[in-house]
């Protein structure tokens, strides 16, 4: 059986290594800075269980890697400060709505429009809605699927527009 190295002594045997596999994965170097401190506070947990025939580098290499690839992924969805937002036109006067969407959830029959709009937009679970709407749970729960369904079908049916009569004489 064969004594593994202390820890101390893996970080500066392998830590240059190490340090490049984050440098040439991230580019940015305080990115591969942040890396590497990762890489070696993961080792410095798992150190003591890990098996003495591990190939330490390999395996500082890969958890590397991985912290890398935590990292990309973190950036990935961290968003991006910007001077000012852009504009976005909607035809419904809505701003950010999505140009029609708010007329197809409106033309939803009445029971799937209120499941739709408290569950999904407001994000009240089934109970909570069919106390508002005087329903159950199970009836809130269908009458959302199939609003959610018909608005993915696009096929909701709009009342055609009623014309307000307008006083007589005026359209001469």
């Amino acid at each position: 059986m064969s004594m593994r190295e202390p820890f101390e002594q893996a970080v500066a045997r392998h830590g240059p290594a190490v340090m490049r596999v984050c440098r040439a994965v991230l580019r940015d170097p305080t990115d591969a800075e942040d890396a590497w401190s990762e890489t070696f506070l993961s080792a410095l947990r798992a150190w003591p269980d890990l098996p003495a025939s591990t190939n330490v580098e390999a395996w500082l290499v890969r958890v590397a890697q991985r912290r890398c690839v935590d990292l990309i992924r973190r950036r990935s969805r961290t968003p991006l400060p910007v001077e000012e937002l852009p504009e976005r036109p909607s035809a419904s006067g809505l701003p950010g709505a999505a140009d029609g969407l708010w007329d197809e959830v409106a033309a939803l029959p009445e029971k799937q429009r209120l499941a739709v709009a408290y569950h999904y937009l407001g994000g009240l679970p089934h109970a909570e809605t069919a106390e508002l709407t005087v329903s159950t749970p199970a009836a809130v729960r269908r009458a959302a699927a199939d609003g959610v369904a018909a608005l993915r079908r696009g096929r909701i049916e709009r009342p055609a527009p009623t014309r307000i009569p307008s006083p007589e004489g005026a359209d001469r």
